[in-house]
């Protein structure tokens, strides 16, 4: 699919995010500081910093999960930026999400049918279609037809985050925020989940919004990148040119985190870090 012929699905204008602080003239966090980037029909746009610099907090105010200070947030040309709760109910059919964390992004007490059955039952499906959706949501997710019966204690964590990828598909989303998805997981089965996640979007034409502290990650699957530094986009562009020749310092500087197997050349790599890091200027940062 080329993303660059078509017209922005979802279109974030300076947008900022604000958390008020303890204390009666404390001055509120700024976690997002003014941030523009768009996101295509079809298109994967990784979002990637470290620990702290507002990516999450960029995908939770997406999905009406925290505070829209200022700038707006655009879905299909409809300002969401602080919609009513009955439009924002509405639109869990157009933007969904998955969480990091596969073990508790399940209630324990469901079986996994039950789990994917919920956002049906709130579209008052009819009980047959549903079951049927179901069987078509596992399949595309690679889990057996029986997996419908069997409770998330029974599954790994790979199995478990194919569950929550398929109840995102649910109701046929256009956008699913993917909140660090793969980080809680071993490196052989991120591979698998993140072939999976690119299957299902040639599939489906789904988008995605792709937040991850892994700049290694969001390469594999990512056609724009955002790279967040202090809740600012320091560098954005093609995913490629990104994530192999950065522009700017701290991607450099994520780019050279990403270990490899060859000790002498991690050693390297370290140092080059540390070196970009001593030489960051104001400016840079």
């Amino acid at each position: 699919m080329n993303t660059s012929e078509q017209g922005s699905l979802l279109e974030v204008d300076g947008l900022v995010v604000e958390y008020p602080m303890r204390g009666w003239r404390a001055r509120p966090f700024r976690a997002v500081k003014g941030v523009d980037f768009d996101i295509r029909p079809g298109e994967t746009v990784g979002l990637v910093g470290e620990s702290g610099s507002g990516k999450s907090t960029i995908g939770r105010a997406l999905l009406g999960l925290a505070p829209v200070t200022g700038g707006s947030v655009t879905f299909d040309g409809e300002d969401i930026s602080h919609p009513t709760t009955v439009r924002r109910r509405a639109l869990t059919s157009d933007i969904q999400v998955v969480y990091q964390d596969p073990y508790s992004s399940l209630n324990p007490s469901m079986t996994i049918g039950d789990s994917l059955a919920e956002p049906l039952t709130v579209r008052k499906t009819p009980a047959a279609e549903a079951r049927r959706r179901i069987a078509d949501l596992l399949d595309t997710v690679g889990l057996p037809a029986d997996a419908a019966h069997r409770m998330p204690r029974e599954f790994s964590g790979g199995q478990r985050q194919r569950v929550a990828i398929a109840r995102a598909l649910a109701l046929e989303p256009r956008l699913i925020v993917c909140d660090e998805p793969v980080s809680a997981l071993d490196l052989s089965t991120q591979a698998r989940v993140l072939d999976l996640f690119l299957e299902i979007q040639e599939r489906t034409g789904v988008a995605y919004l792709f937040v991850s502290h892994d700049l290694s990650v969001v390469r594999e699957i990512s056609h724009r990148v955002a790279v967040m530094y202090h809740g600012e986009i320091v560098e954005w562009g093609d995913g490629d040119t990104v994530t192999s020749q950065p522009s700017h310092s701290y991607t450099r500087r994520l780019l050279l985190s990403s270990p490899i197997a060859d000790p002498a050349a991690q050693r390297a790599r370290r140092e080059e870090r540390r070196r970009l890091a001593a030489a960051a200027s104001p400016d840079n940062r």
